[in-house]
């Protein structure tokens, strides 16, 4: 199983439409790029390409 990450203040953003928007803040506390092509990815993934 996948660690759970606790939300903290800064990690996410509501967008205009609604959705929850994780930072780049959240992603490198993660630790890993999921590869679902996110706004803020600082793994530099390219979903267009499928590669980092």
């Amino acid at each position: 199983m996948k660690e759970i990450i606790p939300i903290e203040d800064g990690d996410f953003y509501w967008s205009d439409e609604g959705y929850r928007v994780f930072t780049r803040q959240y992603h490198l506390k993660r630790g890993y790029c999921c590869e679902s092509g996110c706004r803020h990815c600082p793994y530099g993934y390219d979903p267009k390409t499928n590669s980092q």
